[in-house]
């Protein structure tokens, strides 16, 4: 294999290339971002960044030592427009192709938007990071539809600059059908505590020149709108390929697609029936990946960690495994009316969750014990 092309220039699509590297990969390996800018990693985006207390630079994923090191070459600022198997090749939005070998698709995807809503800040990019901080003046009303973990970032960073935040959702309570209705509950009560109005189990129908109008006819005032309703996997440009897609791009345990030579890492890949938007997971993806494109077949599987974290307001809040709202949850320390506390979910007497409310000690212990996990399996041939 004389070139790699990883198509996607975040994380997933860096760790890929440090993957190859480290894994011993010697030969070219190309990475084809549709964003002028160098890789740069997304959760400060709606926290620090968004607040202006963190720099550009900060956000960079690799140093000078890595660019040293890595010997990429980078095609920025133009998209991937058609992949051609056959001839080895990804087409690029310049008018230009790269020759690959192999193929690395990592390019996560685009922040959904309302019908209607074409006025309202999205955040998924630097440059959208960058334009509703523009917007963020004093004296704003700012307006977040939905409740999930960027919606109540940007809740919290707002509050953090004295603006009045209104939270809608259209769900009975805050990321219920992850937490179940008591960890809901608690989610609910940080924005009460903050600040921040929040409106639950109405949904928006369209925005209009003075707010946002909802379901049961009333309108709330705003003077920015942002929508923060997950993303939509960027897998147009795979059509003709051959590979089967369809809310996200389709891949084995083994994040290997119907083509030994391709593989899917990060918010794009759809592996085993299954597709996640974490940080940790585009992170843990690429060893096991990579590892199956240079053994060209599926060596190794990939076993999701579920781990994710979210700063709002005066904490941290941390989930390991994958829990159901229907799973028992138990209180190991504290309450949900204190500051701190972490509880466990458990399904026929077996823990398959953790959560945790600014104790990452307890949370870090309780995960590593309960949750242990190998980082991948090996396939057994036979």
């Amino acid at each position: 294999m004389k070139r790699v092309a990883i198509v996607g220039a975040s994380l997933a699509g860096v760790r890929a290339a440090q993957e190859l590297r480290a894994q011993g990969y010697d030969g070219g390996i190309v990475l084809i971002g549709d964003e002028p800018h160098l890789p740069y990693d997304r959760p400060p985006l709606s926290k620090a960044f968004l607040a202006g207390t963190a720099s550009r630079e900060s956000l960079e994923l690799l140093d000078a030592g890595d660019l040293a090191s890595l010997a990429l070459d980078f095609r920025l600022g133009v998209r991937a427009t058609a992949l051609e198997p056959a001839a080895r090749r990804v087409l690029l939005s310049d008018g230009t192709s790269v020759h690959a070998d192999g193929v690395v698709i990592a390019t996560g995807g685009r922040a959904r938007r309302l019908p209607g809503f074409e006025r309202a800040f999205v955040l998924r990019t630097l440059d959208d990071a960058l334009a509703l901080r523009a917007a963020l003046v004093p004296g704003v009303r700012v307006v977040i539809v939905g409740a999930g973990f960027i919606g109540a970032e940007v809740a919290s960073t707002c509050r953090s600059l004295g603006l009045d935040v209104v939270v809608l959702e259209a769900l009975p309570a805050p990321l219920a059908p992850v937490l179940g209705p008591e960890l809901a509950a608690v989610c609910a009560r940080l924005h009460a505590e903050h600040g921040t109005e929040l409106r639950c189990g109405v949904p928006v129908t369209g925005l209009e020149a003075a707010g946002v109008r909802l379901a049961d006819g009333s309108l709330v005032a705003a003077d920015v709108v942002v929508t923060g309703v997950g993303m939509a996997p960027a897998t147009e440009w795979l059509a003709g390929s051959g590979l089967t897609v369809g809310n996200g791009v389709h891949t084995d345990a083994g994040l290997v697609t119907s083509l030994p030579q391709v593989v899917a890492v990060g918010d794009v890949a759809r592996y085993a029936g299954q597709r996640h938007e974490h940080w940790t997971n585009a992170s843990e993806q690429a060893p096991v990946a990579v590892a199956n494109l240079l053994a060209g077949h599926t060596a190794r599987t990939y076993t999701p960690s579920g781990y994710v974290w979210s700063d709002q307001y005066s904490g941290t809040l941390q989930l390991a495994g994958h829990p159901h709202p229907e799973d028992t949850l138990s209180y190991v320390d504290g309450a949900p009316s204190s500051s701190s506390f972490v509880a466990t979910f458990s399904r026929d007497g077996v823990t398959v969750g953790v959560f945790a409310w600014n104790n990452a000690k307890l949370f870090n212990r309780l995960r590593r014990q309960a949750l242990h996990r190998p980082e991948s399996q090996p396939v057994v041939q036979g």
